[in-house]
C-alpha cells in the first residue's frame, strides 16, 4: 500500500515518536486468520499499544522496523511490529509474549 492509497486503510495511529502506523484491512486479515488468530477481535488494543506503549524498540535484524509493547498485564506484552516505508508505518504483526526482545530502546513510558 502506498500513502496515498487508503481504500484499503483501516485506520492510522498517531505514535509517541511521530510515526503515523497505518493497518488496512488485508493486514488485519492476514493477522487474525493466518499468523496470529488469537488477535482476532483486538484491533483497538493494537492501537492503544501505538498510542501509549509501556516501550518502544528498535529491531536489531532491520532498522526500519519497531516494536511496539503494550502491557497486556505483569509479565505479559502485547508487541505490535511496525515497518517504515516512506515515512509511514505499517502494521506487519501483533502479537502477545512473556518477553520483551533484544533491540535498542527508543522510547520508554
Amino acid at each position: 500500500m502506498s500513502p496515498d492509497d487508503s481504500a484499503d486503510l483501516l485506520w492510522e495511529i498517531p505514535t509517541p515518536i511521530g510515526i503515523r502506523v497505518r493497518l488496512t484491512a488485508t493486514a488485519w486479515r492476514t493477522i487474525e486468520t493466518i499468523k496470529h488468530p488469537v488477535m482476532a477481535g483486538r484491533q483497538q488494543d493494537v492501537a492503544a499499544a501505538l498510542r501509549g506503549p509501556a516501550q518502544i524498540r528498535r529491531s536489531r535484524v532491520a532498522e526500519d522496523v519497531y516494536l511496539f509493547y503494550g502491557g497486556e498485564r505483569p509479565g505479559r506484552w502485547l508487541c505490535v511490529v511496525v515497518k517504515v516505508v516512506d515515512g509511514y508505518g505499517f502494521v506487519i504483526t501483533c502479537y502477545l509474549t512473556d518477553a520483551i526482545k533484544i533491540g535498542a530502546p527508543v522510547w520508554t513510558r
